[in-house]
């Protein structure tokens, strides 16, 4: 299964543009048959999952399949940029 993992925090602007793309992402993929899950990670509720990633800036979005992290894209990026890595790594 590939997770991706949008860390942000409430108060960060870029975030909180993303957080419409990441909302269609979840609608569009998160479902019980799904091969890939959609996921958020608040940074400043979650710090030690944070630096298990090495998360320096946000929002960070990681990509992981089966365990490893395989891609990771930082800065607010268009939906196709993410469908594209999501494509790449199912």
């Amino acid at each position: 299964m590939l997770k991706v993992i949008d860390f942000y925090a409430d108060w960060c602007g870029p975030c909180k543009l993303l957080a419409p793309t990441f909302a269609k992402l979840a609608e569009d993929f998160n479902s019980p048959d799904s091969e890939v899950q959609i996921e958020k990670i608040d940074v400043d509720k979650n710090q030690e999952v944070s630096q298990k990633y090495g998360i320096r800036g946000i929002p960070t979005v990681i990509f992981e399949k089966d365990g490893e992290v395989v891609d990771r894209v930082v800065g607010n990026n268009p939906i196709a940029k993410y469908l594209e890595l999501i494509e790449k790594h199912k």
